[in-house]
């Protein structure tokens, strides 16, 4: 029970995931990425060996759908699996096998592959293939969080009629041609997921100039407390504005 947004930005050619589902700790098992080369994701009932397998043969230049056909040799199960393959050029793939929980399945746009499996109906991927559409004028990470909410409000994720289920972990992921994600946001139990997740995105892009110039300029940098009183005035600066300690 999980849906899945990859999309490439037609402005960089940066790449990104945003996944939301019912199981925990969607992060560690379901997104993958070859930097400079492409992403990809493994769901449904999902198998992990298939994600570095698939970063392997796009680092040696392999179409997504060449990437698709020899990780369905590599998997007795592969039609217990759904796949989506994006490479940094916009070329496409992706595979809903057969044995997996309905609703299930993908569609395929222009930079954006959109799929899930044991949703409401196949309103939610269009859904969220049309907010990644309308939403173009926004950084990527803002657009694939953008397609995450149209998923839900869609209806996300209804494996029977009435059996509505929360998303209870989310990610968010972008990366350029470097190794180092540009966007690395993920949470792992919440009983609204995705509302946590664009909880923390909007914090998270407030701090992201601070942290850039951690990187570019830490002669002088500004204290992070001091930092913090600045821009979230009357706020806790041992902790972000929600209250939570921040790393």
């Amino acid at each position: 029970m999980t849906y899945t947004v990859i999309g490439r930005c037609p402005r960089n050619g940066n790449l990104g995931i945003g996944i939301a589902t019912y199981s925990l700790a969607v992060g560690a098992t379901c997104p993958w990425f070859a930097p400079g080369r492409g992403a990809l994701s493994t769901q449904a009932f999902t198998n992990p060996d298939l994600g570095p397998a698939g970063v392997e043969l796009l680092g040696a230049g392999r179409l997504p759908e060449e990437v698709i056909s020899e990780l369905r040799r590599l998997d007795a199960e592969f039609e217990y699996r759904q796949i989506a393959v994006l490479d940094r050029s916009g070329s496409a793939a992706a595979h809903s096998g057969k044995r997996i929980r309905q609703w299930a399945g993908h569609v395929i746009g222009d930079g954006v592959i959109a799929m899930g499996n044991g949703l409401a109906g196949g309103g939610v991927i269009e859904a969220m293939a049309g907010a990644f559409a309308a939403s173009e004028s926004l950084e990527l990470a803002g657009r694939l969080m953008s397609t995450l909410e149209a998923g839900r409000d869609a209806g996300g994720q209804e494996p029977s009629p009435g059996n509505h289920l929360p998303e209870r972990s989310a990610v968010l992921l972008v990366y350029g041609p470097g190794p180092v994600a540009l966007t690395d946001l993920r949470v792992d139990l919440h009983d609204d997921a995705v509302g946590e997740l664009r909880r923390t995105f909007e914090i998270y892009s407030t701090y992201e100039p601070y942290y850039e110039q951690r990187r570019r300029d830490p002669g002088r940098l500004q204290a992070q407390e001091d930092w913090t009183r600045e821009h979230f005035p009357g706020e806790d600066p041992k902790g972000d504005p929600g209250g939570n300690q921040v790393g």
